[in-house]
């Protein structure tokens, strides 16, 4: 590599690292919908049909990035809300994001946190299919109870039993003359789950992981549980 090269290749760099092998995971997008209810900020929360994936669990609007209809990531959260709400694009105000979510499993959440400019739920016609149900929950009530915490075990594995019966490899540790130890199961990271136990509703996995980080940062912020005023600005 000469001189001009390494320069022209560090001039290329970006100014804020991505992920690397970002196109080796499902790369996907949520909106964090805030609903202003009375002089009290609400969480909006959709509970997945019956017949799709993941159903019956509780979730915020969003889906995976479509290169070919998005222009962004903010564009498939404010994409997917539309869908799955029924809401126009007027009506839907970005005011934030928060950190980048990368899971054990392969997917990348980008989260963005919004307000929606509705005075009643029934201004929504969630899509047919997708959303069996739509409720919110007032922000305070997340600052004052905090979730239980359970843990999942990641594990590394270089082969496993296919469902033929028969060894699946996925490192060839002996081809490679690896040290034998890579060609064993070992254990990694513990994954932690975070659950919300609301009452009527369990709010666990992904979603239940974004309220908690975002909550940390409210309180950070020093918003109390009267949150209003905290976002107020974002809503206008």
């Amino acid at each position: 590599m000469k001189e001009n090269d390494f320069k022209t290749f560090i001039a290329g760099l970006p100014a804020v690292p991505g992920i690397l092998g970002r196109d080796l995971y499902f790369n996907s997008a949520v909106l964090v919908p805030f609903v202003l209810v009375g002089d009290d900020y609400h969480l909006l929360f959709q509970k997945r049909a019956a017949g799709i994936r993941q159903g019956h669990e509780i979730c915020f609007p969003g889906g995976g990035h479509d290169e070919a209809v998005d222009l962004n990531f903010q564009e498939t959260a404010i994409r997917e809300t539309m869908e799955e709400l029924g809401l126009p694009r007027k009506k839907i105000t970005i005011s934030g994001r928060l950190d980048t979510l990368v899971t054990p499993r392969g997917f990348i959440v980008e989260t963005f946190i919004g307000t929606l400019a509705v005075k009643d739920l029934t201004e929504l016609r969630p899509a047919v299919g997708e959303v069996a149900e739509i409720f919110t929950i007032p922000v305070s009530w997340f600052i004052d109870n905090e979730p239980e915490i359970y843990f999942t075990r990641v594990e590394m594995q270089p082969s496993s039993i296919g469902p033929d019966g028969k060894k699946q490899i996925f490192l060839p540790v002996d081809e490679l003359g690896l040290p034998a130890i890579y060609g064993r199961n070992r254990e990694g990271m513990k994954y932690r789950v975070v659950v919300y136990k609301t009452g009527k509703h369990l709010i666990w996995g992904l979603t239940a992981a974004i309220v908690y980080e975002m909550i940390g940062k409210i309180r950070s912020a020093g918003a109390g549980s009267a949150t209003a005023s905290f976002f107020r600005t974002a809503a206008g």
